[in-house]
């Protein structure tokens, strides 16, 4: 592992938000002023592949990245807001309906969220 994936990794890992490739490139140059952003992408993107790290691509919003820990996402369907959930693993149940040994799922559920349930008057 370079150095730099290392420490975007580190970064990402260290995070409790879906970070951008702004926001980690801007941590970064915290640490490395001289990076230059291609190579956050260069880094990001490998560190997807290998499965170090996991994309978060939702429709209408930048992509963002996330740890690889087991857990869920609530995207709220005013804001884009992303939070982490961890609801109990549904692994067993899905193979058992599905007859077959799943890699694993990626569970994405849309609500409104607390501040836009204020917003919109409590519904």
């Amino acid at each position: 592992m370079t150095r730099y994936e290392e420490k975007i990794l580190n970064i990402i890992n260290a995070s409790h938000s879906h970070m951008t490739i702004d926001e980690i490139y801007n941590t970064l140059k915290q640490e490395e002023p001289n990076v230059v952003l291609a190579t956050v992408y260069n880094n990001v993107n490998k560190l997807v592949q290998t499965g170090k790290v996991a994309k978060l691509s939702i429709e209408g919003q930048i992509d963002r990245y996330d740890n690889t820990s087991k857990h869920d996402h609530l995207i709220c369907s005013v804001c884009g807001k992303i939070s982490d959930y961890r609801f109990s693993d549904l692994t067993s149940k899905l193979e058992k309906e599905l007859g077959e040994v799943i890699d694993g799922y990626d569970l994405r559920i849309r609500y409104v969220c607390p501040d836009c349930k204020k917003i919109k008057g409590g519904n």
